[in-house]
């Protein structure tokens, strides 16, 4: 047909820096995302690094899921509503109401008794789990909280790998080190010298207060080897940001030839709390730490 041109040119080139910039961010994004996948799976948690953190892992993310699936539900529900029921042209002013309807007014009343109810149950469940103790515990460490950093006492005397306690006094300024052996239940004696501390290890998803006056305790068991965080949960005065801790998973093997070392470094024995205190602040009375 005369007059009729048909282009064949490229496309242009903004077009062509478009596309080839897709072709490089595609591979990108997906290594990002490959790589953050297993954070996502955890929905912001730790590296769980206990037998029993699943317990509260799992009521983490089945929580989200719950909140998901109803936050769908119900925008889902407003969006169909003010799709489906614009006002359209020629409509009346205002639409007929519906009133006293006692079977929806049901509905929307005891579903969220439901969920509340479901999540109670699990969230009990869960709870059970995280504090049930064992009657016979592999290792025991009784642990002293003081302002502003810990005590850790091991007390392996009737271990025959071991032979003896030892303890570790930490300070603001010499982070103590926590040592526990890999898959061997550990029980946590908990005692406060001042103020009311928190024993938290974020990995372990769990965290116990340190009450003076008040013994706290539970169980663990660690089951993977690496080097985590501990802090103090609970605010405490001046430096409790600064009331920190590494805790170390290790072989039954290095975890009995660091104890040894703790002893043979000046820390053989139990140091009791009033001792604990006095290390801390070796010029003040017991009562003076407060």
């Amino acid at each position: 047909m005369e007059g009729l041109v048909v282009s064949r040119n490229p496309a242009p080139p903004r077009r062509r820096k478009t596309r080839a910039g897709l072709l490089v961010a595609a591979p990108l994004m997906l290594v990002f995302l490959t790589a953050c996948s297993e954070q996502w799976s955890r929905l912001g948690l730790p590296v769980a690094a206990s037998e029993e953190a699943p317990n509260v892992g799992n009521l983490w993310i089945g929580a989200w899921v719950a909140c998901f699936v109803v936050g769908a539900l119900v925008w889902g529900l407003i969006g169909w509503a003010v799709i489906r029921y614009r006002r359209k042209d020629g409509d009346a002013p205002a639409p007929r109401q519906t009133t006293y309807h006692l079977p929806l007014e049901l509905l929307y009343t005891l579903v969220p008794f439901l969920i509340i109810g479901v999540l109670f149950f699990y969230t009990v469940k869960a709870q059970d789990a995280m504090i049930e103790q064992t009657e016979e515990p592999e290792v025991t460490i009784n642990v002293i909280g003081q302002k502003w950093s810990w005590t850790f006492n091991y007390m392996e005397a009737d271990n025959p790998a071991i032979g003896t306690d030892a303890h570790t006094v930490g300070t603001v300024e010499a982070l103590p080190d926590l040592y526990l052996p890999v898959n061997k239940t550990v029980r946590f004696n908990l005692e406060s010298a001042d103020v009311i501390h928190s024993f938290w290890v974020p990995s372990f998803y769990f965290k116990r207060d340190v009450i003076p006056g008040h013994p706290n305790s539970f169980d663990v068991t660690p089951n993977r080897i690496g080097t985590y965080d501990g802090k103090c949960a609970e605010l405490c005065g001046e430096k409790h940001a600064a009331m920190l801790f590494k805790l170390h998973v290790v072989s039954e093997e290095e975890y009995a030839e660091k104890v040894k070392e703790i002893a043979a470094n000046g820390g053989e024995g139990e140091l009791e709390l009033a001792e604990a205190m006095q290390a801390v602040l070796p010029t003040a009375a017991p009562e003076e730490h407060k």
